[in-house]
């Protein structure tokens, strides 16, 4: 015999359909949680490895605010601060992570997240070029601008506005240097 239709009826089923789907929801969290922190963690350290000089020491993990913003960067005596830093693109936030060694020269930068078109701005993570022009880079003596606003560097061919994000974002990140240097 069937269940009466009633509203009483629906709501329990209701309930206990959205029960069961809460806990194989909660259990799959539980489950991947885990794994999840730890490849975070790992595209965190190799980051690291990839903008700064090569470091035997364990990098410490600090915040500085400067103009009402709070700023992540990871301490590697010896070696220098790896900044993470964002401006905003064409299509959205463009997150960096700059390396800047210990006498205030750029080291190398990682696009760690983005929304910029595909086939122009995203080339910011894979133009080889336009990355590598800011490797030993010193904004103390160079101009960290693209060419059109007067500064020194090549913009990405038809991406200007990613090219003055991701320059804002290394600029930022050199201000985070200075700001935690004059601290010390």
């Amino acid at each position: 015999m069937a269940a009466k239709s009633n509203l009483l009826n629906m709501a329990l089923s209701l309930s206990a359909v959205c029960l069961v789907c809460s806990a194989l929801l909660g259990g799959v969290y539980a489950m991947t949680s885990g794994p999840i922190a730890e490849a975070q963690a790992a595209k965190t350290a190799a980051s690291i490895a990839r903008v700064l000089p090569e470091f035997s020491v364990q990098p410490e993990l600090k915040t500085v605010e400067m103009d009402g913003v709070e700023y992540s960067y990871y301490d590697v005596p010896g070696s220098g601060i790896a900044v993470i830093s964002s401006a905003g693109g064409f299509g959205g936030p463009l997150k960096l992570m700059v390396g800047v060694d210990d006498n205030g020269q750029i080291v190398n930068t990682v696009v760690l997240s983005h929304s910029e078109t595909p086939g122009l701005g995203a080339k910011c993570s894979t133009d080889v070029a336009f990355i590598d022009q800011f490797k030993g880079w010193d904004p103390a003596e160079r101009k960290l601008a693209v060419r059109k606003d007067g500064g020194d560097v090549d913009a990405i061919t038809a991406s200007t506005i990613t090219s003055r994000a991701y320059t804002a974002a290394i600029a930022s990140a050199y201000d985070v240097y200075l700001k935690v240097k004059g601290n010390e």
